[in-house]
C-alpha cells in the first residue's frame, strides 16, 4: 500500500476522479464532513445515549457531542501527521487534507450505532441469538445469519453511509472512498469472526471490496474476506479511544459520581514528576486564579488530551511500516508506554467499576434491551407477514426509504434493523409504548 494511491477523491457512486483537490475554500474532503454533519441521521445522534441517561439538569455528553469531539482531535491527529509526513519528504497536495479526513471520519464513526448505547447493539444481536429472531436462522445463509447474530455498529455505520435506500441516490452520501475506508474499524465480514466486531455486512461487502480496490488497501484471504485497515483507522480509533476514555471521566466528575479529588489526580496521573514538572508548575499557577471545580477538570482534561495526541501520533510514525504490512492490528492507545500507559489504565478499571456500572446506566441498558426486542418483533413480524391487517398498519409507520421492493428475508429483516438502528432513545421509547397501548396519540 502507499500513501498517494490510499488517498483519492473519488465518490462511491460516480466515476473515476482526477484526484485534483480543486477549491482550496471546500475541498473534496471538507465536502464529506459537510454532507455528513448537515445529515438527518447526524442530527438524530443528539437524542441517542453516549454512556448516562439523556440530560436532565447536568448536560453530559450523547453520541452527537462525542462525535463533534472525536472530530476535533481527529483532526488534530491527522494535520500533526501531515506535518511530520511532509517533513520526510512526501509530496502530494491531498496529504494536506489528511486532517480534513479523519475529522469527517470521526464525525461519521458512530451514525449506525442503535438508541440507548452499546446496550443497543447488543439488544439486536441478542434478539437473534436468543430472542424469536432465532426462528428465522433456518430461513438465512450462513453469513447473512452472522451478520445479524453479530450486529455491529461499525458494519451499519457503512451501510447508513454508502446503501441506496428506497428513494435516495445511488452510493448513499456519496462520500469518498478514502473518508469511507478510514472510517471501517475492522476491514472483514462477520462470518469467522473470533469477537462480534466487523466492518461491513454481506449487503456491503461488494461495495467495500471496491473501494479496497480502488485505495489499494491489501486483502488478507478471501473467503471470508479478511483486509488490511486503511492505515487512517488508526487514527480515527485513536481520537475516538481518547475522548470517551477522558470525556467520561470527567462527566462522571459533573454527575458527582466521582469526587473531585479522585478525578483531578486521576488527570495528574498522565504526568511525570520529573520529566513534566514545567507543565506541573502550570497547572498549579493556574489553578491559583481558576477555583471553580468544574473549570479545573476541564482545564486537566484538555491537557490530557493534548498529550494524548502527541503520543499516538508518534506511535503511528513509529509502527507505519508494520501498519501497511498488515502487522500491526492493535490501537495506538494501547501502545503507550510509562506514567501515560499507567495512568489510562486507571481511568478504564475505575471506568469499569464505577462509570460503566453505575446505577443510571444499567438501568437506561435495561430498558433499552426491552425496547429494542420488543420493536424487532414487532416489526420483523409484520414485514414477514406484510398483508395481515396489523402488519398494514405497523408497516405504514415505517418510513419510505426502508419500504422497499425487498425479496429475501435477509432484505426484509435488514429493513427493520435499519429502521430501529436510526431510531433516537425517546422515539423508540414513544413507539414502544404506543405498539403495547401505553400511550395514546393526542390529536391536540
Amino acid at each position: 500500500m502507499n500513501w498517494n494511491q490510499l488517498i483519492s477523491t473519488r465518490r462511491l457512486g460516480s466515476g473515476p476522479s482526477s484526484n485534483k483537490n480543486e477549491a482550496l475554500s471546500r475541498t473534496q474532503f471538507q465536502r464529506d464532513y459537510d454532507r455528513i454533519i448537515f445529515s438527518s441521521p447526524f442530527r438524530r445522534m443528539q437524542n441517542k445515549t453516549q454512556v448516562f441517561p439523556l440530560p436532565g439538569s447536568i448536560f453530559v455528553h450523547n453520541r452527537l457531542t462525542h462525535s463533534l469531539e472525536v472530530a476535533s482531535v481527529g483532526r488534530s491527529l491527522g494535520n500533526i501527521f501531515t506535518e511530520k509526513l511532509i517533513e520526510s519528504g512526501e509530496n502530494n497536495p491531498l496529504f494536506y487534507e489528511l486532517g480534513s479526513v479523519v475529522s469527517a471520519a470521526c464525525l461519521a464513526h458512530d451514525l449506525g450505532n442503535p438508541p440507548f448505547g452499546h446496550a443497543g447493539e447488543e439488544a439486536i444481536s441478542n434478539y437473534f441469538k436468543k430472542g424469536n429472531g432465532q426462528e428465522l436462522k433456518n430461513e438465512l445463509g450462513d453469513r447473512e445469519w452472522s451478520d445479524f447474530e453479530f450486529f455491529d455498529g461499525n458494519a451499519n455505520a457503512l451501510r447508513v453511509l454508502s446503501h441506496q435506500f428506497n428513494g435516495r441516490r445511488e452510493g448513499g452520501f456519496a462520500l469518498t472512498y478514502t473518508t469511507l475506508a478510514s472510517i471501517v474499524k475492522y476491514p472483514y465480514e462477520s462470518v469467522g469472526i473470533r469477537k462480534s466486531k466487523f466492518g461491513f455486512f454481506q449487503s456491503e461487502k461488494e461495495i467495500y471490496q471496491d473501494i479496497a480496490n480502488e485505495l489499494g488497501i491489501l486483502q488478507l484471504s478471501d473467503d471470508p474476506k479478511r483486509f488490511i485497515r486503511h492505515p487512517l483507522v488508526f487514527l480515527v480509533e485513536a481520537a475516538d479511544d481518547i475522548c470517551y476514555q477522558i470525556m467520561d471521566l470527567e462527566d462522571a466528575h459533573k454527575l458527582k459520581i466521582i469526587d473531585y479529588e479522585k478525578t483531578k489526580q486521576l488527570y495528574l496521573n498522565f504526568y511525570d514528576p520529573v520529566e513534566d514538572k514545567s507543565s506541573l508548575q502550570k497547572i498549579e499557577k493556574t489553578f491559583e486564579v481558576v477555583t471553580d471545580l468544574n473549570e479545573r477538570i476541564s482545564y486537566l482534561r484538555a491537557g490530557v488530551i493534548n498529550k494524548l495526541v502527541n503520543q499516538c501520533v508518534e506511535i503511528f510514525i513509529k509502527k507505519q511500516s508494520d501498519i501497511f504490512s498488515g502487522k500491526f492490528q492493535e490501537s495506538l492507545i494501547d501502545q503507550l508506554t510509562g506514567t501515560s500507559q499507567q495512568a489510562m489504565k486507571e481511568i478504564r478499571d475505575l471506568s469499569i467499576t464505577e462509570i460503566y456500572r453505575h446505577r443510571s446506566v444499567v438501568e437506561i441498558e435495561i430498558s433499552g434491551y426491552q425496547i429494542i426486542g420488543t420493536l424487532l418483533d414487532t416489526f420483523v413480524q409484520a414485514v414477514l407477514s406484510p398483508k395481515e391487517g396489523l402488519s398494514r398498519r405497523l408497516l405504514s409507520m415505517m418510513p419510505l426509504q426502508f419500504r422497499g421492493e425487498h425479496q429475501s428475508t435477509y432484505e426484509k429483516v435488514q429493513s427493520v434493523i435499519d429502521f430501529v438502528s436510526g431510531m433516537t432513545d425517546l422515539y423508540a421509547l414513544d413507539l414502544f409504548r404506543k405498539i403495547n397501548g401505553m400511550n395514546l396519540p393526542s390529536l391536540g
